[in-house]
């Protein structure tokens, strides 16, 4: 049997094996559960309720403005008001409506699977971001958190964004040295202050972050003041340009 042949019989094997677990499996909709044409996919009725961002976004947060390109870097008020410790940030989704309850149930729902389909939304929502030789890391959950929730959503969404991009990932870049209370509630100020020494560089991690562009990645940005402190904790061991993505941003007036 020549090559050709050997992988077009082992092909139509594995199609009839794909067909055997979609008739077991069949593809449903992240959001609701309903029969959908592909695995990791939203039915017609959750993606309209899905608030991708697109069009003109802040070029700091990724919220989206009205207006148009002018050739001009764009900010929001909040981030002309208070300059970020990073150069751009991007973000897939608004936290409203759908988008939040599927951040919900990756964070605290026990559905990592989520993240899969989360990390293709944020690759092409912040591929202007990408660079070559930039690290990935996730925002890091307290070892305390982590051992109640089982994984750090923000690291599952780091490596699978690694996957789609071929960035590589440093899982553990970050570490958060203490356990911070919930910040839900908090200004602002209360956030940046409550953060303040509380997430460093690994001490094992540190070498490979010096004059190395990095992408931090986290779930949510609301104020901003957790990534504030990782991009912090990035300068301080010497890295050369801070980008962020997140899977969705808490709007002003949200």
């Amino acid at each position: 049997m020549d090559s050709g042949s050997f992988i077009g019989r082992n092909y139509r094997i594995w199609q009839r094996i794909q067909t055997a677990v979609e008739l077991i499996y069949p593809p449903r909709c992240l959001g609701c559960g309903e029969l959908t044409e592909a695995d990791f996919g939203l039915c017609g009725a959750c993606w309209r309720d899905t608030p991708f961002i697109g069009g003109v976004v802040c070029e700091s947060c990724g919220v989206p403005l009205p207006g148009e390109m002018d050739g001009h870097r764009i900010e929001c008020d909040d981030c002309m008001k208070t300059a970020r410790p990073w150069q751009d940030g991007r973000a897939a989704l608004m936290y409203d409506g759908k988008a939040r309850a599927l951040i919900l149930a990756l964070k605290h729902g026990d559905r990592p699977e989520l993240a899969k389909p989360a990390a293709r939304w944020m690759a092409q929502a912040g591929r202007d971001l990408f660079r070559d030789n930039m690290l990935i890391a996730p925002v890091p959950l307290h070892w305390s958190r982590l051992i109640k929730r089982r994984y750090n959503q923000s690291a599952l969404l780091a490596q699978h964004l690694g996957r789609e991009t071929g960035i590589e990932v440093c899982p553990d870049l970050m570490h958060r040295r203490a356990r911070t209370p919930v910040l839900d509630g908090k200004t602002a100020a209360q956030r940046a202050e409550t953060l303040a020494g509380a997430i460093s560089a690994h001490p094992r991690q540190g070498s490979r972050i010096k004059g190395r562009d990095i992408l931090l990645v986290d779930d949510v940005m609301t104020s901003g003041a957790t990534l504030t402190a990782c991009a912090r904790a990035c300068h301080a061991a010497g890295a050369n340009h801070i980008f962020v993505l997140v899977l969705a941003r808490v709007a002003k007036d949200a």
